[in-house]
């Protein structure tokens, strides 16, 4: 047996080494002042320029006049010491702007709504009713997620103009369901499996139903994971271009993606003050849902991930 130390001095004699041994390996390389500007610091600042670059100069040049718009000699091309509320004006005010936003939104929530209803209950069916191809089914689901969008769109017209659909909001409601829903699925998923199934058992033996089970019990412990698959299926449908601009055509059913490109582009000419100011007003909105929603979203598909 070893030794115990004799007295109190020694054995703080001993802890102290021990401090000092602790701190010589980890992270502690990163305690010194120039190796955090270099590790941590510069990286960072390189990231965050690289990220809020585009914002910057997307708001910058929503403010600036048109003369500095396009001479670039003459004034900077970073800054403006006479910004201008004239684009934003000519928005909001001579455009379809606020109508296209209301059209925007409209589908996001219609198709979003939709979606999230058939993946819970797709997600809910493949986890938890035990059945032979369940795995393959649920891989199916998400393999239908990597088709491109550009080569179905092509056969989703063909419907939609045989449904009438064409030139209306319900062409994309119906049809974004078909690019929102393997994901969420695959998302739900691997969320679905993070609920204890004991709970379900109990419930089972009480006499509860699939349906009860589902309603009362999943989904309310799934809140994280379907505020993800929502936040997801919404930024989807407000961003997507190519479905809306081949099923649209008239300029008051236009959602915002489609039509700040062809009402603020005369042929070669483009309108970059109005075209800034519109991708900045129509960016607002997912900026405060990812505001208010960011830790069940990173949450939820770190769950999914780690199923």
């Amino acid at each position: 047996m070893t030794d115990l130390p004799a007295n109190k001095a020694d054995l703080k004699s001993i802890l102290s080494k021990g401090a000092r041994v602790d701190n010589s390996e980890g992270m502690s390389y990163l305690q010194s002042v120039p190796r955090r500007l270099v590790t941590v610091y510069l990286p960072l600042s390189i990231i965050v320029i690289i990220l809020l670059f585009p914002f910057y100069w997307m708001a910058l040049t929503s403010v600036k006049p048109d003369e500095q718009l396009l001479d670039m000699e003459t004034y900077s091309p970073f800054w403006t010491w006479s910004p201008t509320l004239k684009h934003f004006h000519k928005l909001l005010f001579e455009s379809y702007y606020p109508h296209w936003l209301w059209n925007t939104m409209y589908v996001a929530i219609c198709a979003t709504v939709l979606s999230i209803i058939a993946s819970v209950l797709a997600a809910y069916a493949i986890v938890r009713l035990r059945y032979k191809g369940a795995n393959l089914v649920g891989g199916l689901i998400f393999l239908a997620y990597l088709v491109p969008p550009s080569i179905l769109f092509i056969p989703l017209a063909t419907v939609v103009f045989q449904y009438g659909l064409f030139d209306s909001p319900y062409a994309l409601i119906l049809t974004y369901p078909t690019i929102l829903i393997p994901f969420s699925t695959w998302l739900l998923m691997g969320y679905f499996k993070t609920i204890p199934f004991e709970l379900e058992e109990c419930a089972l033996i009480d006499g509860a139903s699939r349906w009860q089970i589902l309603i009362k019990i999943v989904i309310p412990l799934a809140i994280p994971g379907l505020i993800s698959a929502f936040i997801f299926c919404f930024t989807l449908c407000w961003n997507e271009f190519i479905y809306a601009l081949t099923f649209l055509q008239s300029t008051q059913h236009k959602t915002v993606p489609v039509a700040i490109v062809n009402e603020f582009v005369d042929g070669d000419v483009y309108h970059w003050g109005a075209l800034m100011a519109g991708a900045l007003a129509g960016s607002l909105p997912l900026v405060i849902l990812y505001a208010f929603f960011v830790e069940h979203y990173v949450s939820a598909m770190t769950g999914a991930v780690k199923e």
